[in-house]
Protein backbone atom coordinates (compact mmCIF):
# COMPACT_ATOMS: atom_id res chain seq x y z
CA UNK A 1 0.00 0.00 0.00
CA UNK A 2 1.40 3.20 -0.98
CA UNK A 3 1.16 6.40 -2.79
CA UNK A 4 2.80 7.60 -6.10
CA UNK A 5 1.82 10.98 -6.18
CA UNK A 6 3.19 11.40 -4.34
CA UNK A 7 24.99 9.63 11.35
CA UNK A 8 26.21 9.47 13.99
CA UNK A 9 23.96 11.60 16.31
CA UNK A 10 26.20 15.52 15.27
CA UNK A 11 27.44 17.63 18.25
CA UNK A 12 25.54 20.93 18.60
CA UNK A 13 27.85 23.31 18.14
CA UNK A 14 30.44 22.84 15.43
CA UNK A 15 32.73 25.06 13.58
CA UNK A 16 30.76 26.91 9.96
CA UNK A 17 32.05 25.19 6.89
CA UNK A 18 32.38 26.41 3.54
CA UNK A 19 29.81 24.22 1.54
CA UNK A 20 31.20 22.68 -1.85
CA UNK A 21 29.46 23.25 -4.66
CA UNK A 22 28.17 19.53 -5.82
CA UNK A 23 25.31 18.55 -8.10
CA UNK A 24 21.96 17.41 -6.97
CA UNK A 25 22.77 13.87 -7.49
CA UNK A 26 26.28 14.43 -5.67
CA UNK A 27 24.60 15.48 -2.90
CA UNK A 28 22.03 13.28 -2.39
CA UNK A 29 24.41 10.39 -3.07
CA UNK A 30 26.40 12.17 0.06
CA UNK A 31 23.05 12.02 2.13
CA UNK A 32 22.81 8.41 1.31
CA UNK A 33 25.98 7.21 2.26
CA UNK A 34 26.11 8.62 5.36
CA UNK A 35 27.93 7.50 8.52
CA UNK A 36 26.26 4.47 11.06
CA UNK A 37 24.48 6.02 13.44
CA UNK A 38 26.20 5.25 17.45
CA UNK A 39 23.97 4.19 19.95
CA UNK A 40 23.05 6.56 22.20
CA UNK A 41 23.57 5.88 25.90
CA UNK A 42 20.81 8.40 27.12
CA UNK A 43 18.65 7.00 27.70
CA UNK A 44 13.40 -3.16 -9.75
CA UNK A 45 9.93 -2.90 -8.74
CA UNK A 46 10.25 -5.83 -6.36
CA UNK A 47 12.68 -5.64 -3.89
CA UNK A 48 15.07 -7.82 -1.73
CA UNK A 49 17.20 -7.65 0.26
CA UNK A 50 21.18 -6.35 0.24
CA UNK A 51 24.15 -7.87 0.57
CA UNK A 52 25.70 -5.93 3.40
CA UNK A 53 27.06 -7.06 6.71
CA UNK A 54 25.24 -7.79 9.41
CA UNK A 55 25.46 -5.09 12.39
CA UNK A 56 27.13 -5.97 15.63
CA UNK A 57 23.40 -6.59 17.16
CA UNK A 58 22.43 -9.18 14.69
CA UNK A 59 19.11 -7.79 13.56
CA UNK A 60 17.64 -9.91 10.55
CA UNK A 61 14.15 -9.64 9.18
CA UNK A 62 11.66 -11.87 10.03
CA UNK A 63 11.02 -15.14 9.23
CA UNK A 64 10.51 -16.13 5.58
CA UNK A 65 10.48 -12.40 5.10
CA UNK A 66 9.57 -12.03 1.49
CA UNK A 67 9.40 -7.94 0.09
CA UNK A 68 6.32 -7.60 -1.85
CA UNK A 69 6.25 -5.66 -4.81
CA UNK A 70 4.54 -2.45 -5.37
CA UNK A 71 1.04 -1.59 -5.63
CA UNK A 72 0.17 1.88 -6.76
CA UNK A 73 -3.19 3.32 -4.66
CA UNK A 74 -4.29 -0.41 -3.82
CA UNK A 75 -4.69 -0.07 -0.11
CA UNK A 76 -4.07 -3.21 2.17
CA UNK A 77 -8.16 -4.14 3.00
CA UNK A 78 -7.25 -4.52 6.90
CA UNK A 79 -5.65 -0.52 6.34
CA UNK A 80 -8.34 1.64 4.50
CA UNK A 81 -9.70 3.30 7.50
CA UNK A 82 -6.25 3.83 8.55
CA UNK A 83 -5.36 5.55 5.49
CA UNK A 84 -8.91 7.41 5.16
CA UNK A 85 -8.08 8.84 8.55
CA UNK A 86 -4.69 9.99 7.70
CA UNK A 87 -5.99 11.87 4.53
CA UNK A 88 -8.01 14.63 6.48
CA UNK A 89 -4.85 16.12 6.94
CA UNK A 90 -4.79 17.03 3.40
CA UNK A 91 -8.12 18.71 3.91
CA UNK A 92 -7.06 21.06 6.99
CA UNK A 93 -3.89 21.99 5.44
CA UNK A 94 -4.92 22.33 1.51
CA UNK A 95 -2.09 20.34 0.30
CA UNK A 96 0.91 21.68 2.32
CA UNK A 97 4.49 20.03 1.38
CA UNK A 98 2.89 17.85 -0.88
CA UNK A 99 4.67 20.52 -3.35
CA UNK A 100 8.49 21.55 -3.40
CA UNK A 101 9.13 24.92 -3.65
CA UNK A 102 8.72 26.68 -7.04
CA UNK A 103 6.93 23.66 -8.36
CA UNK A 104 6.22 23.55 -11.84
CA UNK A 105 4.58 21.20 -14.30
CA UNK A 106 3.92 20.81 -17.68
CA UNK A 107 1.82 17.76 -19.82
CA UNK A 108 3.87 16.46 -23.11
CA UNK A 109 3.71 13.63 -25.27
CA UNK A 110 4.53 10.60 -23.59
CA UNK A 111 7.71 10.01 -26.63
CA UNK A 112 9.08 13.23 -25.56
CA UNK A 113 10.00 11.27 -21.90
CA UNK A 114 12.94 9.11 -22.07
CA UNK A 115 12.03 6.00 -20.61
CA UNK A 116 14.99 6.26 -17.91
CA UNK A 117 13.45 9.46 -16.68
CA UNK A 118 10.51 9.64 -14.25
CA UNK A 119 7.05 11.29 -14.63
CA UNK A 120 3.97 10.55 -13.91
CA UNK A 121 1.60 9.33 -16.45
CA UNK A 122 -1.90 10.44 -17.24
CA UNK A 123 -4.19 9.95 -20.01
CA UNK A 124 -1.86 8.90 -22.16
CA UNK A 125 0.54 11.80 -21.40
CA UNK A 126 3.22 12.35 -19.01
CA UNK A 127 3.96 15.07 -16.87
CA UNK A 128 7.00 16.70 -16.47
CA UNK A 129 7.89 18.63 -13.36
CA UNK A 130 10.33 21.33 -12.02
CA UNK A 131 11.40 22.90 -9.00
CA UNK A 132 13.06 26.03 -7.80
CA UNK A 133 15.25 24.66 -4.72
CA UNK A 134 17.55 26.86 -2.66
CA UNK A 135 21.01 25.99 -1.30
CA UNK A 136 21.79 21.87 -0.31
CA UNK A 137 22.90 21.02 2.98
CA UNK A 138 25.98 18.31 2.68
CA UNK A 139 24.98 17.13 6.50
CA UNK A 140 21.09 15.79 7.30
CA UNK A 141 19.23 18.22 9.41
CA UNK A 142 18.58 16.85 12.76
CA UNK A 143 15.22 17.21 14.20
CA UNK A 144 14.36 15.88 17.57
CA UNK A 145 10.27 15.70 17.31
CA UNK A 146 7.08 13.25 17.64
CA UNK A 147 3.68 13.19 16.00
CA UNK A 148 1.33 13.69 19.53
CA UNK A 149 1.36 16.06 22.28
CA UNK A 150 3.01 14.96 25.18
CA UNK A 151 1.19 17.12 27.83
CA UNK A 152 -2.31 15.55 26.74
CA UNK A 153 -1.61 12.11 25.76
CA UNK A 154 -3.26 10.44 23.48
CA UNK A 155 -5.91 13.31 22.44
CA UNK A 156 -3.76 16.13 21.23
CA UNK A 157 -1.22 16.12 18.53
CA UNK A 158 1.66 18.11 18.01
CA UNK A 159 1.05 20.77 15.31
CA UNK A 160 4.02 22.44 15.63
CA UNK A 161 6.20 19.55 15.32
CA UNK A 162 3.92 19.19 12.14
CA UNK A 163 4.59 22.72 10.81
CA UNK A 164 8.37 21.54 10.57
CA UNK A 165 7.99 18.74 8.58
CA UNK A 166 5.91 20.42 6.32
CA UNK A 167 8.60 22.73 5.90
CA UNK A 168 10.95 19.75 5.01
CA UNK A 169 8.90 18.77 2.65
CA UNK A 170 8.52 22.19 1.16
CA UNK A 171 12.23 22.43 0.86
CA UNK A 172 13.13 19.06 0.00
CA UNK A 173 15.36 18.72 2.65
CA UNK A 174 16.78 15.09 4.09
CA UNK A 175 16.89 15.04 7.84
CA UNK A 176 17.35 12.80 10.40
CA UNK A 177 14.73 12.77 12.61
CA UNK A 178 14.85 11.25 16.84
CA UNK A 179 11.24 10.37 17.74
CA UNK A 180 10.97 11.45 20.98
CA UNK A 181 7.42 10.03 22.17
CA UNK A 182 6.02 10.52 25.71
CA UNK A 183 8.19 8.28 28.24
CA UNK A 184 10.65 7.37 25.56
CA UNK A 185 13.89 6.75 27.35
CA UNK A 186 16.49 7.97 24.72
CA UNK A 187 15.81 11.06 23.02
CA UNK A 188 13.73 13.01 24.96
CA UNK A 189 15.53 13.08 27.72
CA UNK A 190 18.71 13.95 25.52
CA UNK A 191 16.68 16.86 24.81
CA UNK A 192 16.66 17.87 27.93
CA UNK A 193 20.83 17.84 28.04
CA UNK A 194 20.95 19.76 25.20
CA UNK A 195 19.21 22.66 25.33
CA UNK A 196 18.12 22.84 28.50
CA UNK A 197 14.47 22.02 28.46
CA UNK A 198 12.50 19.06 26.81
CA UNK A 199 10.28 21.00 23.95
CA UNK A 200 9.60 20.45 20.82
CA UNK A 201 10.34 20.48 18.03
CA UNK A 202 14.48 20.85 18.46
CA UNK A 203 16.87 21.33 15.30
CA UNK A 204 20.60 20.52 15.02
CA UNK A 205 21.92 21.98 12.00
CA UNK A 206 25.41 20.00 11.68
CA UNK A 207 26.57 22.26 8.85
CA UNK A 208 26.49 25.59 10.61
CA UNK A 209 26.61 24.40 14.88
CA UNK A 210 22.98 26.16 14.90
CA UNK A 211 20.07 25.11 16.97
CA UNK A 212 17.25 26.17 18.74
CA UNK A 213 13.55 25.39 19.59
CA UNK A 214 10.57 27.11 18.28
CA UNK A 215 8.48 25.99 15.16
CA UNK A 216 8.12 29.41 13.86
CA UNK A 217 11.62 30.15 14.40
CA UNK A 218 13.03 26.85 12.91
CA UNK A 219 11.15 27.38 9.69
CA UNK A 220 12.34 30.80 9.40
CA UNK A 221 15.81 29.35 10.45
CA UNK A 222 15.26 26.38 7.37
CA UNK A 223 13.86 28.75 4.38
CA UNK A 224 16.56 31.56 5.27
CA UNK A 225 19.11 29.20 4.96
CA UNK A 226 17.81 26.47 2.48
CA UNK A 227 15.33 28.40 0.87
CA UNK A 228 14.51 31.61 -0.77
CA UNK A 229 13.86 33.64 2.48
CA UNK A 230 10.22 32.98 2.41
CA UNK A 231 7.93 31.13 4.64
CA UNK A 232 5.18 29.81 2.45
CA UNK A 233 1.82 31.47 3.48
CA UNK A 234 -0.21 28.41 4.94
CA UNK A 235 2.86 28.26 7.33
CA UNK A 236 2.60 31.56 7.95
CA UNK A 237 -0.68 32.73 9.21
CA UNK A 238 0.51 32.33 13.08
CA UNK A 239 -2.79 30.73 15.09
CA UNK A 240 -4.56 29.30 12.08
CA UNK A 241 -1.84 27.74 10.89
CA UNK A 242 -0.99 25.68 13.98
CA UNK A 243 -5.26 25.19 14.84
CA UNK A 244 -5.24 23.85 11.33
CA UNK A 245 -1.83 21.75 12.05
CA UNK A 246 -3.72 20.22 15.22
CA UNK A 247 -6.86 19.51 12.87
CA UNK A 248 -4.72 17.88 10.19
CA UNK A 249 -4.19 14.99 13.04
CA UNK A 250 -7.34 14.56 14.55
CA UNK A 251 -8.31 11.28 12.45
CA UNK A 252 -4.91 10.04 13.88
CA UNK A 253 -5.48 10.52 17.74
CA UNK A 254 -3.61 7.92 19.87
CA UNK A 255 -1.06 6.89 16.59
CA UNK A 256 2.26 7.97 17.30
CA UNK A 257 1.67 9.07 20.76
CA UNK A 258 3.72 6.95 23.44
CA UNK A 259 6.63 5.20 23.21
CA UNK A 260 6.34 1.05 22.92
CA UNK A 261 9.17 -0.61 24.01
CA UNK A 262 11.86 -1.43 21.25
CA UNK A 263 15.41 -2.46 20.03
CA UNK A 264 17.49 0.61 18.96
CA UNK A 265 19.30 -0.24 16.16
CA UNK A 266 22.79 0.75 15.47
CA UNK A 267 21.94 2.37 12.30
CA UNK A 268 19.15 4.91 11.26
CA UNK A 269 16.54 3.69 9.06
CA UNK A 270 15.95 5.10 6.06
CA UNK A 271 12.32 6.10 4.65
CA UNK A 272 11.80 7.88 1.36
CA UNK A 273 8.56 9.83 2.37
CA UNK A 274 6.94 13.28 2.76
CA UNK A 275 4.58 14.67 5.09
CA UNK A 276 1.17 15.08 3.08
CA UNK A 277 0.92 10.95 2.21
CA UNK A 278 -1.19 9.29 4.48
CA UNK A 279 0.54 5.91 3.33
CA UNK A 280 3.76 7.65 4.46
CA UNK A 281 2.34 8.58 7.64
CA UNK A 282 1.11 5.18 8.75
CA UNK A 283 4.41 4.28 8.78
CA UNK A 284 6.10 7.50 10.22
CA UNK A 285 3.86 6.70 13.19
CA UNK A 286 5.11 3.49 14.05
CA UNK A 287 8.91 5.10 13.67
CA UNK A 288 7.72 7.17 16.41
CA UNK A 289 5.93 4.79 18.72
CA UNK A 290 9.46 2.40 18.54
CA UNK A 291 11.39 5.35 19.05
CA UNK A 292 13.52 4.49 16.00
CA UNK A 293 15.68 7.20 14.27
CA UNK A 294 15.44 7.34 10.50
CA UNK A 295 16.11 9.55 8.06
CA UNK A 296 13.96 10.72 5.77
CA UNK A 297 14.81 11.54 2.08
CA UNK A 298 12.06 13.88 1.45
CA UNK A 299 10.05 13.32 -1.94
CA UNK A 300 7.17 15.62 -2.78
CA UNK A 301 6.02 16.34 -5.93
CA UNK A 302 8.49 18.17 -8.21
CA UNK A 303 11.53 16.97 -6.04
CA UNK A 304 14.90 15.93 -7.53
CA UNK A 305 15.24 12.54 -5.35
CA UNK A 306 12.03 11.12 -7.02
CA UNK A 307 14.20 10.78 -10.25
CA UNK A 308 17.32 9.25 -7.97
CA UNK A 309 15.10 6.79 -6.25
CA UNK A 310 13.40 5.97 -10.05
CA UNK A 311 17.15 5.33 -11.06
CA UNK A 312 18.26 3.07 -8.27
CA UNK A 313 15.16 0.44 -8.21
CA UNK A 314 13.19 0.79 -11.74
CA UNK A 315 10.32 2.59 -9.99
CA UNK A 316 8.90 5.29 -8.30
CA UNK A 317 6.58 4.92 -5.48
CA UNK A 318 6.11 6.02 -1.82
CA UNK A 319 6.76 5.00 1.57
CA UNK A 320 9.64 3.29 0.31
CA UNK A 321 11.78 1.41 3.69
CA UNK A 322 15.52 0.90 3.14
CA UNK A 323 17.28 -0.82 6.43
CA UNK A 324 20.91 -0.60 6.22
CA UNK A 325 20.61 -3.00 9.78
CA UNK A 326 19.49 -6.26 7.66
CA UNK A 327 19.62 -5.00 4.03
CA UNK A 328 15.72 -5.02 3.71
CA UNK A 329 14.48 -2.42 0.73
CA UNK A 330 11.13 -2.40 0.42
CA UNK A 331 7.60 -0.60 -0.63
CA UNK A 332 3.76 -0.74 0.54
CA UNK A 333 3.20 1.19 3.60
CA UNK A 334 0.83 -1.91 5.09
CA UNK A 335 4.21 -4.31 4.85
CA UNK A 336 6.85 -1.89 6.19
CA UNK A 337 4.66 -0.97 8.87
CA UNK A 338 4.65 -5.24 10.19
CA UNK A 339 7.83 -5.34 9.08
CA UNK A 340 8.49 -2.14 11.45
CA UNK A 341 7.27 -4.22 14.05
CA UNK A 342 7.95 -7.45 14.01
CA UNK A 343 12.10 -6.23 13.63
CA UNK A 344 12.14 -3.64 16.49
CA UNK A 345 9.40 -4.38 18.41
CA UNK A 346 10.09 -6.00 22.21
Amino acid sequence: MAGVLNISPAPIFRPISVQKKLSINNRINRVLSVKPMAQSSDSSNGVSTKSEPKSSSSFSPPPNFKAPKPKPFTPRSDKILDILSASLALIFRLGTGALVSGYSASFVSKDEVPSDQYALGIAGFKVKESSNLGPRPEKPIEIYEFERHGTYGHFFSCPFCRKVREIVAVLDLDVLFYPCPRNGPNFRPKVGQMGGKQQFPYMVDPNTGVAMYESDAIIKYLVGKYGDGNVPLLLSLGLFTTLTAGFAMIGRMGKGTSYRPSKLPPKPLELWAYEPSPFCKVVREVLVELELPHILHSCARGSPKRQVLYERVGHFQVPYLEDPNTGVQMFESADIVDYIQETYAL
